[in-house]
């Protein structure tokens, strides 16, 4: 099989190549599916940096997700799977054409939903879905902050609590990404190359707080966030886009950015704090993030969540892809398609 391997750490051009090599083969319990597309995520930024610690050593094969068919199954692995078209979480190996993961990781989709619009509640879907909806379960009338709203977690985010009837207060940078969330109906739409985001945030507060912070940033963005949440407020963090941009010592820029948190303030404040990553949570919870995916899929199918999605582009072209999802000017689902 063609896949594209992390061969070593640094610009995407020259740290991924493609390469051929032996076809997987499933498991007990898994299934082998045939990609006609992959999805990308800012993890994989992170990985083809060298700063996700939960990558595989290289070479490896990156990707958390697949559009296909079920070419084959492995024991174990409930009648009726083989031959559908599938959407399916993958722990590392969705840079390929093949691809084997856990059946309990894939749902079943129409023929004729477009691969890039699936591909969107994989991964982000999945992860918007379960905090937004199981980690926090935002309700009418909270006060929620979406960082990065305009990408593809953020503008799930901002849909779910639309839905859910909160006030949303979405931070993007650039005009074309404030148009798209105004589009989608954010009550406040704060452009984060302005100035002082937190600053802006407080003056449409008024005497209010936060009730819900959803922050993919981290850094310097960490406890500005804590401090406008009011009593029963949840800081959620799923992210650290910051530590990207700190050179040799991004690292510990980075924490010491984060600053420290001291448990017993946070309970005689009543705020909390709840780190989520979905790597994590599949390892230990595979049922728990596929019905977060299934609950995803469901609203889509509904109307009730309407991802935006970067034209798929050629796979030979994946570098390219992980250049516009890094610069940070792409709106939505980014992804590459086979043949």
């Amino acid at each position: 099989m063609q896949a594209w391997q992390l061969t070593t750490h640094g610009i995407p051009a020259k740290a991924l190549a493609m390469r051929e090599l032996p076809d997987p083969v499933p498991k007990p319990g898994q299934v082998l599916i045939r990609s006609e597309a992959f999805g990308l995520n800012y993890a994989d930024v992170m990985a083809v940096k060298g700063l996700y610690r939960e990558a595989p050593p290289v070479p490896c094969v990156l990707g958390y997700e697949v559009v296909g068919r079920v070419e084959r199954c492995g024991a174990a692995v409930p009648a009726g799977l083989l031959g559908k078209r599938v959407l399916a979480f993958t722990r590392f190996g969705g840079y390929a054409e093949l691809a084997c993961t856990d059946h309990r990781a894939v749902a079943e989709i129409p023929e004729d939903l477009e691969a890039g619009r699936a591909l969107a509640m994989a991964t982000q879907g999945a992860t918007a879905w379960y905090m937004a909806m199981d980690a926090v379960r935002v309700k009418q009338g909270d006060r929620v902050l979406v960082h990065s709203a305009a990408g593809g977690v953020g503008q799930l985010l901002v849909q779910i609590a639309l839905r859910q009837g909160c006030e949303v207060f979405a931070v993007a940078g650039g005009a074309e990404k404030r148009a798209y969330l105004k589009e989608l109906g954010a009550q406040h739409v704060i452009d984060r190359k302005a100035g002082d985001y937190a600053g802006e945030v407080a003056t449409l507060l008024g005497n209010e707080c936060l009730d819900v912070s959803f922050n993919a940033v981290g850094g310097t963005t960490f406890k500005r966030d804590l401090s406008l949440l009011g009593p029963g407020g949840r800081l959620v963090l799923f992210g650290g886009a910051e530590r990207g941009k700190g050179g040799a010592f991004g690292d510990l820029r980075f924490a010491w950015n984060m600053g420290f948190v001291v448990p017993i303030f946070l309970m005689m404040r009543s705020k909390s704090l709840i780190g989520v990553n979905m790597l994590r949570l599949s390892d230990r919870k595979p049922q728990l993030v596929a019905e977060a995916m299934h609950g995803a899929l469901a609203a889509m199918a509904a109307g009730g969540l309407r991802p935006r999605v970067h034209p798929l582009l050629p796979a030979d072209q994946l570098p390219q892809a992980m250049d516009l999802l890094g610069s940070g000017k792409s709106i939505g689902k980014v992804g590459v398609r086979w043949g």
